[in-house]
């Protein structure tokens, strides 16, 4: 049973794409705007017209003996499959994660 959950964000950019593969994404790209963006456990794929870059957004749950590192890779591979899912491949990754438990939310002082 999970006892923590990240917050993890992956951004990488897209392998050459060919003609078809180009026509495809942008054929989807409303789906996929920065407006769609959410954090979910299956995670939520953005990217813009110019197809240069993607950025994935997931919650991934670990143990407590689940490093970072290891959030880390399964957000990665998760955000490989999603991208090969739109029929393109990925390349330069880069993630950061996010414990939850860390975030503090800072209430506003009444007057």
């Amino acid at each position: 049973m999970a006892a923590k959950t990240y917050q993890v964000i992956v951004r990488g950019t897209f392998a050459p794409l060919g003609d078809v593969q180009r026509a495809a994404l942008l054929a989807r790209a409303d789906e996929h705007e920065v407006f769609g963006a959410k954090f979910t456990e299956e995670g939520t794929v953005t990217y813009e017209r110019s197809l240069l870059a993607f950025t994935f957004r997931c919650l991934i749950p670990a143990t407590e003996d689940d490093g970072e590192a290891v959030v880390i890779r399964r957000a990665e591979a998760m955000a490989a499959a999603a991208v090969a899912e739109l029929g393109a491949d990925h390349r330069d990754l880069r993630s950061v994660a996010t414990d939850l438990d860390d975030i503090k939310i800072r209430r506003r002082a009444r007057p």
